[in-house]
């Protein structure tokens, strides 16, 4: 089974920008076809913003991130990034990457902050 960690989160201005990056261990096509973002805000329930396809790099966004965040994959490093743009208050938690977009199947977290 897939294991991921994520990693680039940290603190940012509103209006600035981040790129997280989610590292894929024993991943195959075979088995993990796409991979999800989600996030969590504090006291809030956990949100799935993105899905991409491992086979032919399509994504698919929710509308509160839609033209300002992009997914994007590189199989030969075995890696799934999430760039992010146009940061606002409202974008603050923690972000998970998530095998076959399962919000079951995550990492650890990484925490985003905006905050000016």
């Amino acid at each position: 089974q897939v294991q991921l960690v994520e990693s680039g989160g940290g603190v940012v201005q509103p209006g600035g920008s981040l790129r997280l990056s989610c590292d894929l261990f024993d991943f195959t096509l075979d088995s993990t076809y796409t991979i999800g973002w989600f996030r969590q805000a504090p006291g809030k329930e956990r949100e799935a913003i993105s899905c991409i396809s491992m086979l032919d790099g399509s994504a698919t966004y929710v509308d509160s991130v839609e033209g300002r965040f992009k997914s994007s994959k590189d199989n030969a490093k075995n890696k799934v990034y999430l760039e992010m743009s146009s940061l606002n208050n409202g974008d603050t938690g923690v972000y998970y990457c998530a095998a076959n977009c399962n919000p079951a199947l995550t990492g650890q977290g990484t925490q985003v902050t905006v905050s000016s």
